[in-house]
């Protein structure tokens, strides 16, 4: 019996990918071009080969710190800037995406029948936004009313997923059992073998609006196209 349906942020509620290539571009661009005017010869494949590099370490840790990404990729070139630059910088990356983030058209109508079904949850990785008031979901408060449980991993000492511990701490807050459960993510990792191996039913949301490259995986979670497929799932 299905009493809880739990679900990832970005790319799964709400559609950021415009956003995110945006602000990494203007990011990287601002790198490469502050690296050249320090007298750096290269050219840009060079530096985009590094970068990307860099950053897939980061995120294979399921670290998100554009802050750490970024410094290690200044460290590298031999470039030294000053903390607070780097924070600005950051600011300025979450800013454009947020700007440019809106709810998957489907959304709202769905979490308003599912909310009618079960109890709602939310577990998103930091990805540097800030908790409280300030995280990214309490900009769309039409989507956050429907959540009484909401768990931020990556901070205050909730580690990321697809670590187990946040997924469990959701389950405990909202006092279901893992087999009771359903949670629906956007990304492999993180989302589907992340909850799997905690124990709930896995959902993987490829949708059909998002202009990516899925990885090639044999699983056994269900995978929709779109968020209205939920409301066929029987208990």
């Amino acid at each position: 019996m299905i009493k809880a349906m739990i679900f990832d942020f970005g790319q799964t509620l709400v559609d950021s990918a415009n956003g995110f290539r945006t602000a990494e571009k203007v990011a990287k661009e601002k790198i490469f071009n502050t690296l050249l005017q320090d007298g750096k010869n290269m050219d840009s494949e060079t530096f985009l080969n590094k970068y990307r590099s860099i950053r897939k370490s980061f995120h294979d840790s399921s670290n998100f710190s554009r802050v750490a990404i970024w410094k290690t990729v200044y460290d590298n070139f031999d470039h030294q800037i000053e903390l607070p630059q780097l924070e600005q910088m950051e600011i300025e990356y979450w800013d454009q995406i947020k700007h440019l983030t809106k709810p998957f058209p489907e959304t709202i109508s769905v979490l308003e029948t599912l909310s009618q079904r079960y109890q709602l949850g939310i577990i998103s990785n930091t990805q540097g936004q800030k908790t409280e008031k300030n995280h990214r979901m309490a900009l769309f408060p039409e989507i956050e009313t429907f959540f009484d449980t909401i768990i931020i991993a990556g901070e205050s000492g909730i580690p990321s997923k697809p670590d187990p511990q946040p997924f469990k701490l959701c389950l405990k807050q909202m006092k279901v059992n893992p087999s009771e459960a359903i949670y629906v993510g956007d990304d492999y990792r993180n989302d589907v073998s992340g909850s799997g191996d905690a124990g709930l039913k896995p959902v993987w949301l490829k949708h059909r609006s998002v202009q990516r490259n899925w990885p090639e995986h044999n699983t056994t979670a269900l995978i929709i196209e779109d968020l209205s497929e939920l409301l066929t799932i029987e208990n």
